[in-house]
């Protein structure tokens, strides 16, 4: 590369937090090789777009993000890693313009990227390994290299993969077997992380509650990041079976560990949970949610659900509508079932043993479990107005009245907005941790406050 004249490189992630993860961290290394980091909008040599492939609704969006980058970048090369190149090479290199497609490990071969921008590829480069090889798992981290400049809050992977083998998923292929980083490296990272400024560090993973590593598991990872300089660790989504009693006393009774769970439920009927090969029934998910929030603090519960699985019956929907209605959750997330090739759900589709659940339906219900979504975050939320909150700001805006807007969290993750008075203009909040009178809450469901201090 010529050490005169940088070549620029630009990324864009779509998906999950453990792709924005890895894609601080690619971008890191890169610049580590002479690469200057750059925004698409000021131009790249080399732009990378870390796909996602969850659900076909996913994949069409990466497509079109794609096409729009290639539209409005025709000099640019064009780099397409992650899950949608691990799963369907094929499909993303006959997209006129795609140079490279690099599988999910793959995507960690700074070579590969030298080779790409170097200006001599006739068609698409494909490295794709197959996910039965990957025995590896590389870092991701959030560092001076992330998309974005700022530094309030930063996202750390512990783990990749997973074993769990639910009938509908296809992780497993696109991200292979789960296994874990070393505790000391995690540790390490994180010190850095905080000794670079953040405040607040998400862990990241696919499976993170199946940490594990020589005989270390979550809880006994969480102690050691306990002793970290940093105001906040934060859970990213965990499996039921492993919120047990030992990790619910660890965050009750952790000053950092915030009291905020994302627990994926998926259905609600257990004939459904049974037919998509999840680990537990409804009974025993209630009692792990009922346990997280008896025990700590303004514990907030999220979950994502799945509507219109393949033989899912009116009853079934009902039983899952009636048990989100009595759970006290703070938000959840709905999802029409996305039928993937090559999973168990998919063979049993094409063999008859199940019936898909007409699109008409699957969207009455996804309206109706929307709706229902919103009212119970309204109540949640509801519960803090004439409260006072601890508010870690990120972001802030100028609106069309001029006043100046700054957006945060609290340590349960309720996001809240401050607006700033003429004489505060041009002081952003950002990176502050502030005590937040919450004065009132929206019909956008944002809680609106003022700063106390």
């Amino acid at each position: 590369m010529n050490n005169y004249i940088k070549k620029k490189v630009a990324a864009v992630t779509l998906g999950c937090k453990l792709n924005y993860a890895e894609t601080s961290s690619i971008l890191d290394k890169l610049s580590h090789q002479g690469w200057q980091l750059s925004s698409i909008e000021e131009g790249a040599d080399l732009i990378i777009i870390h796909s996602c492939a969850v659900t076909k609704q996913a994949e069409k969006k990466c497509r079109q993000k794609i096409r729009g980058i290639i539209r409005k970048n025709p000099a640019s090369s064009i780099a397409v890693i992650g899950c949608y190149a691990q799963l369907k090479p094929d499909d993303l290199a006959s997209i006129d313009g795609v140079d490279a497609i690099l599988g999910s490990n793959d995507k960690f071969h700074i070579p590969s990227y030298n080779h790409i921008s170097a200006g001599t590829i006739s068609s698409p480069f494909i490295r794709v390994s197959p996910a039965e090889s990957f025995d590896e798992v590389y870092p991701g981290y959030s560092l001076h290299a992330a998309e974005s400049s700022d530094r309030t809050r930063a996202f750390l992977k512990i783990q990749d993969g997973c074993n769990y083998g639910c009938s509908y998923c296809t992780i497993p292929k696109a991200r292979g077997v789960s296994r874990s980083l070393p505790a000391a490296h995690i540790v390490e990272r994180a010190h850095l992380l905080a000794s670079s400024g953040y405040r607040e560090i998400v862990l990241t993973g696919v499976n993170i509650g199946d940490y594990r590593y020589d005989g270390q598991l979550l809880r006994d990872l969480l102690e050691k990041l306990e002793e970290v300089n940093v105001s906040r660790i934060r859970i990213s989504s965990i499996e039921p079976d492993c919120v047990d009693s030992e990790l619910i006393s660890l965050v009750a009774g952790s000053e950092n560990i915030v009291p905020h769970l994302h627990i994926p439920l998926q259905s609600g009927s257990d004939s459904i949970l049974k037919a998509m090969r999840r680990r537990y029934d409804t009974a025993f998910y209630r009692s792990r949610v009922m346990h997280a929030i008896d025990h700590i603090t303004d514990c907030a519960i999220g979950t994502d659900v799945i509507v219109g699985y393949p033989g899912e019956t009116e009853h079934d929907f009902l039983q899952m509508y009636r048990f989100l209605e009595e759970l006290p959750f703070a938000y959840f997330h709905v999802f029409s079932c996305s039928i993937r090739p090559g999973t168990p759900l998919a063979r049993q589709v094409v063999n008859h043993e199940c019936r898909p659940v007409e699109s008409v339906e699957i969207a009455r219900r996804y309206a109706e479990l929307i709706k229902l979504g919103h009212q119970k975050e309204y109540q949640f939320k509801e519960r803090y107005t004439g409260k006072e909150c601890m508010v870690l700001f990120e972001a802030s805006k100028q609106l069309k009245n001029g006043r100046l807007q700054c957006s945060g969290y609290t340590p349960n993750y309720l996001r809240v907005l401050v607006e700033r008075d003429d004489d505060q203009i041009g002081k952003s909040l950002s990176g502050n941790e502030l005590p937040v009178l919450i004065e009132c809450l929206g019909d956008d469901l944002n809680l609106k406050g003022r700063v106390l201090s």
